[in-house]
């Protein structure tokens, strides 16, 4: 056997144990995780700094913070999100007990990506753990040194042999996805989930994909431009623009794309001074193969701001792209890195037209003071979240669900919703074994006056409070001897 199958094997036991199970159980691992963090931040930061140039600081608020906040809301929560859920009743189970029972689903594979590799690895292992069960962690080996620290601290704090961490590049990735997993969730391209979609169809297996996309940003001429491209500045050129919510392009109009220009620049410098090379706070292109792909971008594009790079440190500067044409290379693939192009629309019309013919986004954003607009974008577009006068903070709200639509993907997570989207949500009904004759309508001989009962009984729907009830039962019993007396006669 493979490692790789000694490891889905080993945690597939694991799983059978029962142990993962137990509410406390999983509060003690979330509590062990958490504790990872608060004891491990140096090593983290340290691997972090080395893959992504990523700062201390920068490292905390990007990466461990928001980790901290999921594990804290599931442990809170917890017990709520694991209790059988009542559901609504039609007459003919008003006496019986109907419920949602979330229950795990079993072994889960979590595929992560490497731009940032703690924050969309570890998310989603936080609702495996909340909702029981075992997890294959299989971290991006593109960032070597954030990979090799996961594998090792890990295993120090939570149950190894339940959440087994399984290094290694695409052939590692290939053995595991021959195995067979309950689920799999994975974070990266278009491309790489069709793989992954694939290789779990010949299991029948349920799939998470979170992808991404050419993200448009629609800048509408009458918003206050200067903090519109302060906030656009920050959400595209944040991790060196690779992240897969930044804003991949602006459109506006005419009239403003040098009034954009300029307040972008002044942002830039702002943020990350005149030398952004020589600033903390801005990061590096992952490697170099990603460095020239960035690069090619540029081609048959005109540069307005930045363009300054350097191969051997994997550095491109931010830069502002003028007079972008939709046919341009830079617009023909999610960009992932500091360039932000600029396409020209002759209103609100086009931008929505010119959204609606590209794939469906991860994220659209919309800056306006006007309600209507906002509305017409919301209502006339369709996109895994939209943002209006803000980027990428709809990902720190974890009452909303986060996840793609079409090519930017499936699924969601963040919450309640990772815990729900990693277990099966058990439809359960338990009846008494009492009151048959209301049961007589369904059994055989069918005559047209069990017809008229029973479509009384399952299409009516009453909404009633707990003496309403009651005295409803009360009724239904009355009922069900009157139906059982008119087939005995």
């Amino acid at each position: 056997m493979s490692r790789e199958q000694l490891a889905v094997a080993r945690t597939r036991r694991a799983f059978q144990t029962g142990r993962s199970k137990p509410l406390e159980y999983r509060i003690h691992q979330l509590k062990k995780l958490q504790q990872l963090f608060t004891e491990r931040q140096k090593e983290i930061s340290e691997a972090l700094k080395k893959d992504l140039n990523k700062s201390e600081v920068g490292t905390e608020l990007y990466e461990t913070l928001g980790l901290e906040g999921e594990i804290s809301l599931a442990i809170r929560k917890l017990k709520e999100w694991a209790a059988p859920r009542p559901v609504e009743k039609n007459l003919l189970t008003l006496s019986d007990t109907v419920y949602i029972q979330p229950e795990p689903l079993g072994v889960v594979l979590i595929i992560g990506a490497w731009n940032y590799p703690w924050a969309v690895t570890i998310q989603p292992l936080i609702g495996a753990i909340a909702a029981g069960n075992a997890a294959v962690i299989k971290p991006s080996e593109v960032c070597v040194h954030t990979a090799k620290v996961m594998e090792d601290l890990l295993p120090l704090y939570i149950d190894k042999e339940l959440y087994t961490v399984v290094t290694g590049g695409v052939t590692e990735t290939q053995e595991l996805l021959r195995q067979r997993f309950d689920h799999i969730f994975y974070t990266g391209n278009c491309m790489v989930g069709k793989v992954i979609m694939e290789a779990a169809a010949k299991h029948l297996t349920p799939v998470t994909l979170e992808l991404g996309g050419k993200s448009p940003c629609y800048i509408d001429k009458n918003c206050d431009i200067s903090i519109a491209c302060r906030r656009i500045a920050w959400g595209k050129y944040t991790n060196c623009g690779q992240t897969c919510i930044a804003p991949d392009y602006i459109l506006c109009e005419p009239s403003i794309q040098d009034q954009v220009i300029q307040e972008v620049n002044k942002s830039i410098k702002e943020f990350y001074t005149d030398d952004p090379k020589t600033c903390s706070d801005y990061g590096r292109i992952i490697n170099q193969r990603h460095f020239k792909r960035i690069m090619a971008m540029l081609d048959d594009s005109t540069v307005a701001v930045g363009g300054d790079n350097d191969e051997s440190d994997c550095y491109i500067a931010p830069t502002v792209l003028r007079d972008v044409k939709p046919e341009a290379k830079v617009m023909q693939e999610e960009i992932f890195g500091p360039l932000l192009p600029i396409l020209s629309v002759s209103d609100l019309d086009e931008a929505i037209k010119f959204i609606n013919n590209g794939e469906k986004p991860l994220a659209l954003y919309v800056f306006s003071s006007d309600n209507k607009v906002i509305k017409r974008m919301t209502d006339e577009t369709s996109s895994g979240g939209l943002l209006a006068n803000d980027c990428l903070v709809h990902f720190s709200v974890s009452t909303l669900p986060f996840g793609g639509v079409g090519n930017s993907g499936m699924g969601c997570y963040h919450g309640k919703f990772s815990f729900d989207q990693l277990s099966h949500l058990r439809g359960c009904l338990v009846k008494q074994l009492k009151m048959e004759g209301v049961n007589s309508m369904r059994y055989p001989p069918h005559t047209l006056k069990k017809l008229g009962w029973a479509r009384f009984f399952l299409l009516k729907h009453v909404d009633l409070g707990w003496m309403g009830r009651m005295a409803l039962l009360a009724v239904f019993a009355v009922v069900a001897a009157v139906v059982l007396q008119s087939y005995l006669l």
